[in-house]
């Protein structure tokens, strides 16, 4: 057991974001393997209320997303929205991913 202050060994403060990294890509992975990836319906996004806005310049954001009954974050692009709710898309391996999600499931990238 390590002591107050002493460093544990076995971690790796210096590339700790980068295998955290790794690790969300690999159980975004393999939710999309088990599961088909959720959008809103057409009517839960108000489509033919709503004015849809679209970016021509996407902008960076983390997203939650859902591949079945699992909810995980993504890194993605907000490439279109209206006042409840935003079109994304995110890479999840070598394939990329469309949905919408709720506006308030998205939050800028920093």
């Amino acid at each position: 057991m390590a002591e107050k202050g002493m460093p544990v060994i076995g971690t790796n403060k210096r590339h700790a974001q980068y295998y955290d990294r790794l690790m969300n890509d690999r159980i975004v992975q393999r939710l999309a393997e088990e599961s088909p990836l959720q959008s809103l319906t057409a009517q839960e996004r108000q489509e033919s209320v709503l004015p849809v806005t679209r970016d021509p310049q996407p902008k960076k954001c983390r997203a939650w997303v859902r591949f079945g009954p699992h909810a995980t974050q993504v890194d993605g692009l907000v490439v279109v929205w209206n006042d409840v709710a935003c079109g994304i898309e995110f890479t999840v391996g070598d394939q990329q991913m469309r949905c919408w999600v709720w506006a308030n499931a998205v939050t800028p990238a920093a």
